[in-house]
């Protein structure tokens, strides 16, 4: 792979078609959760993708059986106990959001098994998302105690709806990939035997389609994203503001006991 790859480690990379470049993330054992690795990563693989004459179009995908299982434990930990980390990880988070909206290139996304936290923010922001019917959905912010900040509020509302993106956003609850398909949260959803197929059917078809014409109107699209600027702004600095509360704290012993997280209701009076 050439050498502006060369560097990525949670990231690998392949080429099923000359001008498609498939991008893998890669955790094992961790169902590739995003830990501060893979995060930075994320963020600046899109700025290089822009930059590559030989990519027309992009996959992106998770190793193995599963997508993204979302933000490593700790990496949290590290958020919560210290400003520069959670200064940081804000900057990533902003940026890999931005860095993908501006990408000029078409990306199609294959989801597959979970997909949460940061995979799943690149997963709903790609330009065509397709999924496996039985992949498992889950937006976890404020099961977690943080604001459903990330890409939630900036590309939900736009996808399915405000009234089925509130449900989901703050009850946290899994949508599986053919609900997803059926809410518009989806492009499509197939079989899982079908998946990388379909992906690749499409990728191609991007790839070897009219180049100016296809980026222009993801650039023009992509406005209705610029526009709801602000509103990302708001639900990634409410998040951030989230780790120093003592929500977050119990939401994470919660994950790691796996058990309801038990939360104060009277903790912002």
């Amino acid at each position: 792979m050439e050498d502006r790859y060369a560097a990525f480690q949670k990231l690998k990379f392949d080429r099923p078609h000359r001008r498609v470049l498939r991008i893998s993330m890669s955790n094992p054992g961790k169902l590739n959760a995003a830990d501060e690795i893979m995060h930075g990563e994320l963020c600046r693989i899109w700025r290089e993708i822009d930059a590559d004459p030989s990519v027309s179009a992009v996959i992106l995908q998770g190793e193995g059986k599963a997508f993204s299982a979302g933000g490593d434990f700790a990496m949290i930990e590290k958020m919560i106990a210290d400003f520069n980390t959670r200064a940081a990880i804000w900057k990533e988070a902003r940026d890999l959001v931005y860095n993908l909206i501006h990408c000029s290139k078409p990306i199609v996304s294959a989801i597959r098994g979970p997909a949460v936290g940061a995979g799943l923010v690149c997963g709903l922001l790609a330009d065509i998302p397709i999924a496996a019917k039985d992949a498992r959905i889950i937006d976890g912010h404020t099961r977690l105690g943080v604001a459903a900040g990330d890409h939630a509020a900036i590309i939900w509302p736009l996808l399915c709806g405000m009234a089925k993106a509130k449900y989901y956003l703050l009850l946290c609850d899994p949508i599986s990939g053919a609900e997803a398909e059926r809410i518009g949260l989806v492009a499509l959803a197939v079989d899982d035997s079908e998946l990388d197929a379909k992906a690749l059917e499409i990728a191609t078809r991007l790839a070897e389609g009219a180049p100016n014409a296809i980026r222009w109107t993801k650039y023009a699209l992509n406005n209705w994203l610029r526009m709801a600027g602000p509103i990302f702004d708001t639900s990634l600095g409410l998040e951030f503001q989230g780790f120093t509360s003592p929500d977050v704290r119990e939401g994470l012993a919660a994950h790691r006991e796996k058990r309801a997280p038990r939360f104060d209701p009277f903790s912002n009076l």
